[in-house]
């Protein structure tokens, strides 16, 4: 491809054409459903024979077709598995080829502030360094398959109801430190589009701010990519050309026929179109002259067995362990008689159904899943929150009692308006009063949007409570996209298991997890308070509100506020020990840590060793802890295995807003290894930095 005689060959008024996704609305009118088939959104050109982009959303998997539901990202954060999300980008990469599309939608890695944000579900979670690893792991597998990945929303898009038109106030240090290295981190390891989000920051639209898009984006961290809108309400003004928005997408409102007026008027120099353009065709250029790793991309790949069985291990790394006194895993011999109660348990529910919702060919429920495991006689579902005592009788008869609670589509997820329709009530007509009865526990005809409570329904707690009291072997399943606060009934129930949003296959997951085939290994990706107070303030109405320096398990570690269930929390199946830590300097100023890791237990099982940074702290106050690595080792009993941490310069610093420069303190450091943020048995060494050392931007 020769990108400057494309350049030099095409009009004004083609390239400006090329500006903007075409066909949105017509294929939308026709369908009726939220991408059906893969949108134009940019770049192409008939005459020239440049087909352009052609767009899928895609966090839980392809939303094109009937491709294969992965559980949410928020689930896939709790595996803390790099490798794992890469090879669901890979999946995700094949199916998009398989179906027509080149440019996906599917790395969001806007930063869990609160859990009360609606699509809390598609991210990875509340911590920086965590979400630039994992979405770095799904973007690269993806792009392995020359299929172009995207990474959003840029940026501090984490309240969902007043979107499109709140101002988030941050101070530049919090901006660097909190709210954009992750993102950095992405753009580093090679992803090749960004979407700006819908919201202002300090009083100017993301689609438009120069600062974020062009300053701090393409100047200082060297990105040569795209940057798109989102879609719908995404772009403010022509001048967003100048900003470096390159696409206008789904159509064009501003850019087009606006934007051809103001360059052939000379308020905006042809030159910005034209960079816009070789940005596109250079991104093009990368797909289409790399090799493909495989010969063909036929349709028959979507959703095959090997694509869901993925979808299935997923579910089992996921699922976090969050309490267990004994009762699992239960015992096939024993368990002859297994109730199951909850409308969730037989509702097909894989979270948000609005942008990212997947249609899989099939969805295995958790009563499906335990069904299948057992078989149908010695599996009964036995009663739901309609009749909580009722239930709790019920549940006498039983060897153990499952009790699958949590949220659906309609109390959390992408905000829509009833008057919107992107096929999200496409719903079999037996489990819509679900949908309506979560709709009156919101007070609201819309779906989805920000939580009203970070507690379960009072009519699940009921349910649980009653089933509690009548039979110790209760044990409850939460799906959920983000943290769930469970101070009314945790202390009543021997075992609790949160699965998120599971995907297709997260029934059978679940039954292998409870009957310990696998042994859970997830680990929360979020801090679980116990009083709601602890959280930074939400609020799901406001249209400016500020946001600090301080969330998550960093905000509870300087309150002196202890969680329930600690960031990075989980258990198993077995136990493990740390020994040996040392750690020490390397030449280009990081750190690297050695910890000997050993299963203690009598089972198989994965642990996840976390490494966490204390700092000095004298140059400007910083989080009690950090979290700047973690593996996952699979040990059998009595095995041990030596885990390598490497922690990049960059990792070490903080941002100095009046030098605009990242600095590491001078210093004593500490290095803790740790089973989570608040594990009171971690490891603990110091690493002397002798000078302060400054990085640049």
């Amino acid at each position: 491809m020769d990108i400057d005689a494309i350049v030099t060959e095409l009009t004004l008024e083609e390239k400006i054409a090329m500006m903007s996704g075409s066909g949105f609305y017509r294929i939308h009118t026709e369908s009726k459903k939220w991408g059906a088939k893969p949108y134009p959104a940019g770049a192409a050109n008939e005459r020239l024979g440049i087909e352009g982009f052609k767009f899928s959303d895609g966090p839980r998997g392809v939303i094109v077709g009937h491709s294969t539901c992965f559980p949410c990202s928020m689930a896939r954060g709790a595996t803390f598995d790099r490798d794992l999300e890469w090879r669901v980008g890979e999946v995700m990469a094949i199916e998009a080829r398989a179906q027509g599309v080149n440019l996906l939608g599917q790395v969001c890695v806007n930063l869990l502030r609160h859990p009360a944000w609606g699509r809390a579900q598609e991210t990875y979670g509340e911590d920086s360094y965590h979400l630039g690893e994992m979405g770095a792991a799904l973007s690269s597998g993806t792009q392995h398959h020359n299929v172009i990945s995207t990474v959003k929303h840029f940026a501090l898009n984490s309240l969902e109801n007043t979107r499109f038109e709140l101002d988030v106030r941050v101070s530049e240090r919090t901006l660097r430190e909190v709210y954009l290295p992750h993102f950095r981190k992405i753009i580093e390891a090679g992803c090749l589009s960004v979407m700006s989000a819908y919201n202002k920051i300090n009083g100017t639209y993301c689609g438009q701010n120069a600062y974020l898009l062009t300053d701090i984006l393409r100047r200082e961290w060297g990105f040569e990519g795209f940057v798109h809108s989102d879609w719908v309400l995404g772009v403010y003004s022509p001048h967003g050309a100048e900003a470096g928005l390159d696409i206008e997408n789904p159509e064009p409102a501003w850019y087009g026929e606006k934007l051809l007026k103001a360059v052939r008027e000379g308020a905006i120099d042809e030159a910005v179109v034209n960079q816009a353009v070789r940005r596109m065709l250079q991104t093009l250029k990368v797909i289409e002259e790399t090799a493909d790793p495989r010969e063909s991309y036929p349709a028959s790949l979507v959703a095959c067995d090997v694509h869901t069985g993925l979808a299935c291990e997923v579910a089992e790394k996921s699922a976090v362990l969050l309490k267990n006194t004994g009762t699992l895993p239960l015992d096939r011999t024993t368990i002859q008689n297994l109730g199951v109660f909850g409308r969730l348990a037989n509702f097909e529910n894989t979270g948000d159904r609005g942008s990212s919702r997947v249609s899989p060919p099939y969805i295995v429920t958790p009563l499906e899943g335990l069904t299948a495991c057992l078989g149908s006689e010695q599996v009964t579902f036995a009663g739901d929150e309609s009749a909580p005592q009722v239930a709790g009788l019920a549940s006498r008869s039983f060897d153990a009692a499952i009790v699958v609670v949590g949220y659906t589509a309609a109390e959390e997820g992408e905000f829509i308006p009833q008057d919107i329709n992107l096929g999200q009530d496409d719903i079999p007509e037996s489990l819509a009063a679900i949908l309506d009865g979560a709709r009156g526990r919101n007070d609201s005809p819309a779906i989805g949007g920000d939580r009203t409570s970070l507690s379960l329904p009072a009519d699940q707690i009921d349910l649980i409570c009653n089933i509690a009291r009548e039979n110790p072997q209760t044990i409850v399943v939460i799906v959920a996209g983000s943290a769930v606060m469970v101070e009314e009934w945790i202390d009543d129930v021997p075992a609790a298991l949160q699965t998120f949003y599971a995907g297709m296959e997260g029934g059978a997951a679940l039954a292998r997890l409870l009957f310990g085939d696998v042994s859970p290994s997830g680990r929360l990706p979020f801090s679980v308070v116990r009083d709601a107070t602890d959280y930074p303030l939400f609020d799901g109405t406001a249209i400016t509100l500020d946001y600090g320096y301080w969330h998550g398990y960093a905000l509870l570690q300087r309150q002196d506020r202890e969680p329930r269930f600690p960031f990075g929390y989980g258990l198993t199946y077995s136990t493990f020990a740390y020994s040996d830590l040392r750690s020490q300097r390397v030449l280009d100023g990081g750190l690297e840590a050695f910890v000997t890791v050993v299963n203690t237990g009598n089972r198989r099982a994965i642990d996840t060793p976390q490494l966490y940074i204390g700092w000095p702290g004298k140059a400007a106050e910083r989080p009690r802890l950090s979290l700047r690595g973690f593996d996952r080792v699979e040990l059998g009993p009595g095995e041990s295995r030596q885990v390598r941490f490497r922690v990049e310069p960059r990792d070490l610093a903080w941002y100095d807003p009046e030098a605009s420069t990242w600095k590491i303190e001078s210093g004593s450091h500490k290095i803790v290894i740790a089973r989570s943020a608040n594990d009171p048995e971690n490891l603990c060494v110091e690493v002397e930095f002798e000078e302060e050392t400054c990085l640049g931007r």
